[in-house]
């Protein structure tokens, strides 16, 4: 089965297109280095009746967005490999630094998960 990284970001709305810039940088460089797909959506319908709110989780501030993101690898240790390369590329050197991002990194939600069904 193949193995995911989950991300949950609350990113500043007027920074949406910013992001978008470096999250399609950043796809390109994990496609290139073997992730099997990339996806980076923006919360739309998030309000739904006799539901949890998925913002509860999240807890955006006003004027944030709410970004939900995954990358899809082979496994486990083929996401280690690819991340490991992903983070040496130097095509993303100058995101990694401190302050470059457009949100607060430190909201930033992230774990590595095993699918369970793929249907």
């Amino acid at each position: 089965m193949a193995y995911v990284d989950g991300f949950i970001i609350p990113v500043p709305t007027r920074n949406l297109k910013a992001y978008a810039r470096i999250a399609r940088r950043a796809g390109k460089v994990w496609r290139e280095h073997g992730a099997l797909d990339y996806k980076e959506c923006v919360g739309d319908d998030l309000r739904i009746e006799g539901k949890p709110l998925f913002p509860n989780l999240v807890k955006p501030r006003r004027g944030e967005s709410i970004v939900f993101s995954w990358i899809v690898f082979k496994s486990r240790s083929h996401r280690d490999k690819v991340n490991a390369k992903v983070i040496a590329d130097p095509r993303l050197a100058d995101m990694m630094k401190p302050g470059a991002m457009p949100f607060d990194m430190k909201r930033m939600a992230y774990g590595g998960f095993k699918v369970l069904v793929s249907a």
